[in-house]
């Protein structure tokens, strides 16, 4: 079993592209986080024809109040996952590789039933690059404005197949609608990058390869430090992470004793994972030492059992009187 730097309760988490250290919001927040999980890409209908989208009215709401959507005539159906700029934004445009925070209404177009929301919430963000999107959602959000307000139909094919979701009650034929309000947009780095800090000679070694996990050697004779310790390997020049964004890493964990490597991201199929910073969704040093951090950084922590997995380690490769040792690369806050 894989572990992970989550908290000692630790179970795998049930996602369609990962099951790394903790909770992420991939693709819908709350209850949807593993259900938005496919592909696809992007394209917007031709406003000089007449549109499926414009009978539905939105109305109302702010930032922390979803505004109402209101789908006429019911029910609404169609066969391409269909486009309509409710407002258009001045902002950069949204890319096929970039992360797009959003937020949204998520109503079936059956009968105009909201099914799910996020205003009030935590933002969502979608990975466009990531091939567990879904396809409706990497359409009506490629080549979007950041600022803009948008409306997206999705059919079955486009959303969850002829099996429809009975968990938020849509079925096989029934087509969804998305209203997005596109907050901001971010890039994502390959690795760290930015200014190399030397490292203190008594804490471990690392070397770092694309797509493997780190290499870490632990200092011969060094006793393991009884606090956490973290410091930074390289200083990455990006925006400060704030507790409660969703961030992007790559990462390695080892133990002290011996310098094996238990965890790492590099194993996961997309190379990567993401997690709320800053909520208690990953062990206390993990909050402790990235909140406040630059994206671009690379972090060294070495990690006593109080501020890891506690006395019940995670067995069976962590023992409750392990310190653990990560590495790990800030690659986006968002």
């Amino acid at each position: 079993m894989v572990h992970r730097p989550q908290r000692k309760s630790l179970t795998v988490s049930v996602r369609p592209t990962s099951a790394r250290p903790s909770r992420r919001l991939t693709a819908m927040a709350a209850g949807l986080t593993a259900l938005l999980a496919l592909t696809a890409c992007g394209n917007s209908d031709d406003s000089e024809k007449a549109s499926p989208l414009d009978g539905i009215t939105v109305t109302g709401g702010n930032d922390t109040t979803a505004p109402t959507v209101a789908i006429t005539p019911k029910p609404l159906s169609v066969t391409e996952t269909t486009t309509r700029v409710v407002k258009a934004g001045d902002g950069p445009v949204v890319k096929n590789d970039e992360i797009v925070s959003v937020k949204y209404v998520l109503l079936n177009a059956k009968d105009s039933s909201v099914l799910d929301t996020n205003f009030g919430k935590q933002n969502l963000g979608l990975s466009l690059g990531t091939e567990t999107l879904l396809p409706g959602l990497k359409k009506g959000l490629a080549n979007q404005k950041v600022g803009s307000r948008v409306l997206v139909a999705v059919p079955p094919k486009d959303a969850f197949g002829e099996q429809g979701n009975t968990d938020i009650k849509v079925g096989g034929t029934d087509t969804v609608v998305f209203l997005m309000d596109v907050v901001s947009v971010t890039k994502p780095l390959a690795s760290a990058e930015g200014k190399a800090v030397k490292p203190a000679a008594n804490l471990p070694a690392v070397k770092v390869e694309s797509g493997k996990p780190a290499t870490i050697t632990i200092p011969k004779g060094e006793k393991a430090p009884t606090k956490t310790v973290g410091a930074n390997l390289i200083e990455g020049a990006g925006a400060k992470v704030e507790a409660g964004q969703t961030i992007r890493v790559t990462y390695t964990g080892a133990l002290w004793k011996d310098g094996k490597v238990f965890d790492s991201s590099a194993s996961s199929p997309q190379g990567y994972f993401e997690t709320v910073i800053g909520k208690q969704q990953v062990i206390k040093a993990w909050d402790a030492q990235l909140v406040g951090k630059t994206v671009g950084s690379r972090v060294l922590m070495v990690v006593p059992p109080a501020d890891g997995y506690g006395a019940a380690g995670s067995p069976p490769k962590i023992s409750g009187t392990d310190t653990l040792v990560f590495v790990v690369d800030i690659l986006a806050a968002y």
